[in-house]
């Protein structure tokens, strides 16, 4: 049974705890958050304030980090250097080099660091790559991520770091959309240059846009579109479209379509949780419990750090294109920095 501790009590760490007490080869033996009225939500758990006493009182074998964004990586590499496994929540670092100084270190330990990009282990998602991969539809052309969600003023008041740039490394392409553009390059391949524009529509005294659109050339000629937003009335469910020489599949509200002659025909559905919000995706369980399982079985079967080093260029081209006003190649961009 591996002994699993939770650093970081936001919201999103509530789903990090039923995915580990549903578990069979799990248990929560500590949870840690430098606020002590957290203690209340679990007061049948030994609390922490400080990470030092709950990772030497308790010597866990996996710590679930659901901290802000600027605390990813040096708790990260923290906690790995104490030999201890990490199950991290995203993004796994404010940029791109950030991330890859986590994905360095963790190569030099020789430790395990599993990222929580749910979102792969949906059934939808799983089917459509399939369907990539196959030869059935011919060569990809083009993949397309919509976000449109809802967040207002008091969801960045409340939690101030989410409005801060140095806290939290941008607003909805790190926070929202990261898991749509993690999708994007996994079906695309890699990217090869990226045109975007950032923008805060809302008008709220944050430093983080609210809304992006970028344009995004992948390998082998792939086009790709992604638009996201904060400044909508609602969360609407998340659209990721594939076109191919002879297909086109879309992803939107959990079902996977397939748009044919006859029209649009569902071929594959995933199974929502009732305990938590549905925009968090089905499938936390899922990734935590291959992390869990490659633990035991010691091998590398889930997503790591360097899986998600792609979707972290992405983010870094976009900013710097909105800056510049210029579209970034890749290359050119690693290579200058």
């Amino acid at each position: 049974m591996l002994k699993v501790a939770i650093i970081g009590l936001g919201d999103v760490s509530f789903i990090h705890r039923e995915a580990i007490e549903e578990s069979t080869v799990a248990e929560l033996v500590a949870v840690c958050d430098i606020n002590p009225t957290k203690h209340e939500l679990y007061r049948d758990i030994p609390f922490y304030t400080q990470i030092d006493d709950l990772l030497k009182e308790q010597s866990p074998d996996v710590v679930h980090i659901c901290l802000p964004h600027d605390l990813h990586v040096p708790v990260a590499k923290q906690v790995i250097n104490q030999g201890i496994a990490v199950f991290l929540e995203k993004p796994v670092g404010l940029n791109y080099y950030e991330a890859y100084e986590l994905a360095e270190e963790v190569k030099r330990l020789n430790a395990q660091v599993g990222v929580c990009f749910q979102n792969r282990y949906n059934k939808t998602v799983k089917v459509l790559k399939e369907k990539l991969i196959s030869d059935d539809y011919g060569k990809l052309v083009a993949v397309k991520g919509l976000v449109t969600w809802a967040r207002p003023l008091s969801y960045y008041t409340s939690k101030p770091w989410r409005g801060l740039m140095a806290r939290a490394g941008g607003g909805t392409i790190i926070n929202q959309a990261i898991h749509t553009y993690d999708l994007m390059q996994y079906l695309a391949g890699d990217i090869v240059d990226v045109k975007a524009s950032l923008s805060n529509i809302t008008g709220y005294p944050i430093e983080v846009e609210d809304t992006a659109v970028a344009q995004i050339n992948f390998s082998d000629g792939v086009h790709g579109f992604a638009m996201s937003t904060n400044a909508y009335a609602a969360n609407s469910s998340v659209e990721l479209q594939v076109i191919l020489e002879r297909g086109k599949f879309t992803i939107k509200d959990y079902q996977l379509y397939e748009t044919t002659d006859l029209g649009k025909i569902c071929i594959a559905e995933d199974k929502i949780s009732i305990k938590s919000k549905s925009y968090y995706g089905p499938s936390h369980q899922e990734a935590i419990e291959a992390f869990y399982q490659a633990l035991l079985t010691e091998t590398n079967d889930y997503i790591t750090v360097q899986d998600a080093l792609p979707s972290m260029i992405m983010l870094d081209l976009m900013k710097q294109s909105s800056k510049t006003g210029q579209r970034i190649n890749k290359g050119e961009y690693l290579h200058d920095s």
